[in-house]
């Protein structure tokens, strides 16, 4: 039996956990440093007592910053192997969360096999599984029905659930009043404005969240706050129904942490460039420093097929200035389900922004590989250059498809290669060009 019921209480009263020792370690704190900030709520160790294979990962922006990526199956695309192959990609290229957003078939098998066997934090948005979980239509359920999903992801192993807590009947006026141009976005947060439209009542993960409480505290369960009203669209960003519901946020995170349950708080979505790092400073004075967790943000509406580049310029502006927590975005974003390829290219995008983040930001020896990878150009070492890569194999690919005549340059110069030039200089040998 634990000492404590979850990681914050833990912290609060002076225990290294395991995971916590673990987190220290990898991130090179001491545990008297981040102990804390878990304690306050600043880095949440997401880790269900029942997800014992994990390999836990601190979340907070004085941490590295992490990436989240979303997988799960949908009526147009049902197989749960190829999404089994997505995760193991996934993990393997560095991914710290895998969130399974499905909303078809029977989830619980597959749901259990994440918690089962992969080894980073796994998040879902118990909402969606409501409605196939109990194979009904969205009026039809009641407000039990979905605490009692809550409560089966929970026992299931899940580390942090995604819940729409912050937008309540007073929402539904505001959208109307508005004229919001994309209204709500958010699949989640639509579904609960469905639902509170069709039945009248409240919003069962506001009017009830006292009992979620409870059992996030039961499981240690990470509640990471979902933005309902996030902006989709450039238009919308920054507007009365997001930074309302930001307000509402901050009040249920300071309620979660009363009980010592964990809490992240979600963030935009779709916003220009110039009022990024502002929403980033204004989440932390409203949620008090909770670690905030983005999607993007996206900062062109136009790029179809290119907003895991979008998302990278966004999220890499966004973890300077406070974020702490990546969503990846794939290049279908918009427009399908990813697929592997996808996957692949929406994280190593989300690996890029982070990492250039965590320079700006000087997270200790974030600059390190950046270091490495300058010795080895100027010493023309091109295995050394790999090793320092973040995605080796298509760096590789591009330089063996494109062989040069000489070793010591590319294909791109050749003897014009001012790195070879100035070693030689500098050496004082004689320096050959045609």
């Amino acid at each position: 039996m634990r000492e404590y019921a979850t990681q914050m209480e833990a912290a609060r009263r002076g225990i290294a956990t395991k995971e916590l020792k673990k987190v220290a370690d990898k991130e090179q704190m001491t545990v008297d440093e981040l102990m804390p900030l878990v304690a306050e709520g600043k880095v949440a160790i997401c880790a269900n007592k029942n997800h014992t294979c994990l390999d836990p990962e601190g979340i907070g922006s004085m941490l590295k910053t992490k990436i989240n990526v979303n997988l799960g199956v949908s009526r147009d695309c049902k197989d749960y192997d190829a999404e089994m192959q997505k995760v193991m990609e996934a993990v393997n290229l560095g991914a710290h969360a895998i969130m399974d957003l499905s909303s078809h078939g029977d989830t619980v098998p597959f749901r259990r096999k994440l918690t089962a066997e992969c080894p980073v934090m796994i998040g879902t948005v118990p909402v969606y599984d409501a409605v196939i979980h109990y194979q009904r239509d969205l009026a039809t359920l009641t407000a039990k029905d979905f605490i009692d999903v809550v409560r089966l992801h929970a026992k299931d192993g899940v580390d942090f659930v995604t819940l729409h807590c912050g937008i309540t009947r007073k929402t539904i006026e505001q959208i109307k009043k508005h004229k919001r141009k994309m209204n709500i976005v958010s699949r989640g947060g639509s579904l609960v404005f469905a639902w509170m439209s069709m039945t009248g009542e409240e919003n069962p993960f506001y009017e009830y969240y006292d009992e979620i409480l409870e059992i996030c505290r039961e499981y240690d369960v990470t509640i990471s706050l979902g933005d309902a009203c996030r902006p989709g669209c450039l238009a919308d960003g920054s507007d009365v129904c997001q930074i309302e519901e930001l307000v509402r946020l901050g009040e249920l995170t300071k309620r979660a942490w009363e009980r010592d349950v964990q809490v992240m708080v979600e963030g935009p979505g779709h916003m220009p460039m110039d009022q990024i790092a502002a929403n980033m400073k204004l989440q932390q004075t409203i949620c008090m420093g909770a670690p905030f967790y983005v999607l993007g943000p996206i900062v062109t509406d136009i790029a179809p097929g290119y907003d895991h580049i979008t998302s990278a310029i966004g999220g890499a502006i966004a973890a300077q200035h406070g974020a702490a927590f990546l969503c990846y975005v794939t290049p279908a974003e918009h427009l399908a389900l990813p697929n592997v390829e996808d996957v692949k290219q929406g994280i190593i995008a989300s690996k890029i922004a982070a990492h250039a983040a965590d320079i700006a930001k000087g997270v200790k020896d974030a600059r390190r590989l950046d270091d490495k990878m300058a010795d080895a150009r100027r010493n023309l070492d091109w295995d050394a250059q790999w090793e320092c890569a973040i995605d080796p194999e298509t760096a590789k690919k591009i330089r063996d498809d494109r062989k040069p005549e000489h070793d010591d340059s590319c294909s791109m110069c050749g003897k014009f290669c001012a790195v070879r030039s100035m070693n030689k200089a500098l050496s004082g040998e004689y320096i050959d060009i045609l």
